[in-house]
């Protein structure tokens, strides 16, 4: 089979197309022909050497995967031929970036046929970043004031539909250029950051969920009501920021987002509602990765990038 690895860090020229020896599936996984991958900035950052959550290379990067189930030896969740998607592994190495892939069956569900192998794809780390962002760690219910930092962004642009399917009033951030784009997925309020201080007109906040980091969080502790909860996918590990939430009577939380079958039939459940659809901005074919990843790179985002297989 086909994978695209890289033998050093670096920039995106870094990652090449190489044969590689076929997996075989372990006793409950399943053997995935990928379709459609996923591309996410984690991605670019573990490219460069930015951390080390994967050791020095040569490795190969990719969580999120869409496609057939090739063999399932010894499994009962799927069988060949069932079209599946999901987040294999993470933050473990899966191999992603490949033509096929090992996978434990729980961290996969099947693919629902309204959704194409590249929506799926484009799906599995933003939605359950978002989902377990919202749901189950601020357990947003109907009538709270949800700030979304980032949402026309990979997460951002999921997690505005999830609080708007849970009955919240939505504010986000985002550039002027994607007003019209958040607004269509459901965005009662729209915070030009470019223009506009968030922190100077946002008030009595139930939740925040945040994709940006930096200061960014530190400034939306004003924006909250007391007791309220700031939910972050990027500033998770900052005990001393904890700290001072707490201090102030607020809650913090970081999301870790981790492979979870409930939460992915959750979004599946959403999708086939019609009340979630993920943006693909732009999908380039195996052997264009590098272009992908330069992408990645320059950031602002509409959605996600994709890899076809």
């Amino acid at each position: 089979m086909r994978v695209i690895t890289q033998q050093e860090l670096g920039g995106p020229e870094v990652l090449t197309v190489a044969d590689a020896p076929a997996p075989r599936p372990l006793p409950t996984e399943v053997l995935v022909r990928v379709r459609a991958i996923g591309l996410n900035p984690l991605e670019a950052r573990l490219r460069a050497g930015e951390f080390p959550l994967l050791g020095k290379p040569p490795f190969v990067l990719g969580w999120d995967i869409s496609g057939v189930v090739d063999e399932a030896p010894q499994t009962w969740r799927f069988r060949p031929g069932d079209e599946v998607f999901g987040m294999p592994l993470f933050p473990r190495v899966a191999g992603g970036y490949a033509e096929l892939v090992s996978a434990p069956a729980l961290h996969l569900v099947r693919k629902p046929a309204g959704l194409s192998h590249v929506e799926a794809a484009a799906l599995p780390i933003v939605g359950l970043t978002a989902w377990q962002g919202l749901v189950d760690l601020a357990g947003v219910t109907e009538g709270d004031r949800v700030l979304i930092h980032g949402g026309g962004g990979g997460v951002g642009h999921v997690a505005i539909q999830i609080a708007k399917a849970l009955g919240a009033h939505v504010i986000t951030t985002a550039g002027e250029s994607k007003r019209t784009f958040v607004e269509g997925l459901g965005a009662d309020e729209v915070i030009d950051y470019t223009a506009v201080d968030f922190a100077e007109v946002v008030r009595d906040v139930d939740v925040v969920l945040d994709t940006i980091g930096g200061h960014t969080v530190e400034r939306s502790l004003g924006v909250l009501r007391p007791g309220g909860h700031l939910v972050t996918a990027v500033a998770e590990d900052d005990p001393a920021l904890a700290a001072t939430f707490e201090a102030a009577g607020m809650r913090f939380s970081g999301v870790a987002v981790d492979p979870d079958p409930v939460a992915l039939r959750g979004l599946v459940d959403l999708v086939e509602r019609g009340e979630l659809r993920v943006h693909v901005q732009e999908t380039f074919p195996f052997e264009r990765v590098a272009d992908a990843h330069r992408l990645l790179d320059a950031g602002h985002l509409r959605g996600k990038l994709v890899l076809t297989v």
